[in-house]
């Protein structure tokens, strides 16, 4: 499960690259009732989406000729550069190179292999999130891959991680499941994805945050009012619980995950 005792290699960051900070604020309010604080002038507008005072995630504006509107996930990296070196040494790309931030940390963001971003977030003045696994929070991730031996194989060079299984309900196979290194399976934070299976997913490697709700169907619904779109509707998985998948009004994509134990 994710925590805020961030360890190397466990996920302690996530940030909207959108092309209308304004909008995204309307929305994200309206769908998980965050509030966004700009973290100064001298930012260019960047800020965290906040829940009762704690960080649950950050966002920025991103015009689309620099990016697609999308959901950045970052790890965390005792050293930055090391990590750079490391992604290049596993065939990753490295798109910028290592810079501080300020006095709150040192960022560097990359693609793995098979085209999938991600970033890395060595701690300074801000550790990371303050709020995760938790209603309207971060609750776990999934890499979407075109080879998933390949893309373990990359992140297990570059991070260290340990991998976990669980067989599919209806037998048809298993699903892969990645926690720090040094950790026990029950740290696991995100699962692994073969593109190939999952008819949803047609727009190449990616890694995909959820935020867990407290009712899954009530959330998409309002996913759709606020002008969101829904990529696949609401399904229950054995064991786990009630998760859909969905889009913001301007593309960038994210799944809503009710636990077994929450909700109605």
């Amino acid at each position: 499960m994710l925590t805020t005792r961030y360890v190397s290699g466990s996920p302690n960051w996530l940030d909207l690259g959108t092309p209308d900070i304004e909008a995204a604020k309307k929305f994200y309010g309206g769908l998980f009732g965050w509030n966004f604080l700009s973290a100064g002038p001298e930012a260019g507008g960047y800020g965290m989406f906040q829940l009762d005072g704690k960080t649950a995630a950050a966002g920025m504006t991103v015009t689309p000729e620099q990016s697609p509107s999308a959901w950045n996930i970052y790890f965390q990296s005792p050293e930055a550069e090391a990590t750079a070196e490391a992604v290049r040494g596993g065939g990753g790309t490295v798109l910028f190179d290592p810079m501080d931030v300020f006095d709150q940390g040192r960022m560097a963001v990359f693609t793995d292999p098979d085209g999938a971003g991600f970033s890395v977030w060595q701690p300074a003045l801000t550790k990371g999130l303050d709020l995760v696994d938790e209603v309207n929070s971060l609750c776990w991730l999934e890499l979407y891959t075109g080879d998933q031996d390949a893309a373990l194989a990359f992140y297990q060079g570059v991070f260290g991680w340990g991998t976990s299984s669980m067989p599919f309900p209806d037998g048809t196979g298993s699903y892969t499941m990645v926690h720090p290194a040094g950790a026990d399976p029950e740290a696991m934070f995100g699962g692994v994805v073969p593109l190939a299976i999952d008819p949803t997913e047609t727009d190449g490697p990616y890694w995909l945050p959820y935020f867990e709700v407290g009712n899954c169907d009530a959330t998409v619904a309002q996913t759709e009012r606020l002008g969101g779109t829904v990529r696949m509707p609401p399904v229950d998985m054995e064991g786990v619980g009630r998760f859909a998948k969905v889009a913001d009004p301007f593309g960038a994509r994210f799944a809503l995950m009710q636990p077994r134990t929450s909700g109605p």
